[in-house]
């Protein structure tokens, strides 16, 4: 399903009872360009199975979520170097930005609190939760 969150359209697999007696929501995040569904779904059924409701999300400019396409592909290349350089990098988001979706997402579902759950990138981005 699609989420308007963070001003963006972000979509959303929610599995499992609305409120977790099994403790709280687990918030699954993938790394860059994985969709939701590259968590395996057998991990989801057995959260699901010992109480826990399972939200996956698909990061904006991945899978279904809203893209960035029109604001070009950036050269990965020349963005690392200017990084080591330290000098100023222009993206389109950042990981801080890709955070707010996925806070956005946890309120409008009306989730409170959650455990966070990352692979690769999406490790950062559940580290950048907790500045939100």
């Amino acid at each position: 399903m699609q989420i308007q969150a963070n001003g963006l359209h972000i979509e959303v697999d929610d599995q499992g009872p609305p409120s977790s007696p099994g403790g709280p929501p687990v918030l699954m995040l993938m790394g860059l360009g994985m969709q939701l569904t590259s968590w395996p779904q057998p991990l989801v059924d057995r959260l699901v199975a010992r109480g826990r409701r399972v939200v996956r999300i698909d990061n904006r400019d991945a899978g279904l979520s809203q893209g960035f396409d029109a604001q070009g592909v950036p050269n990965l290349l020349w963005a690392t170097a200017r990084y080591l350089m330290h000098l100023p990098v222009q993206a389109p988001y950042t990981v801080a930005d890709m955070a707010a979706d996925a806070v956005g997402v946890l309120d409008a579902l009306r989730i409170g609190q959650a455990d966070v759950v990352g692979a690769s990138m999406g490790g950062m981005i559940a580290q950048g939760l907790a500045s939100h």
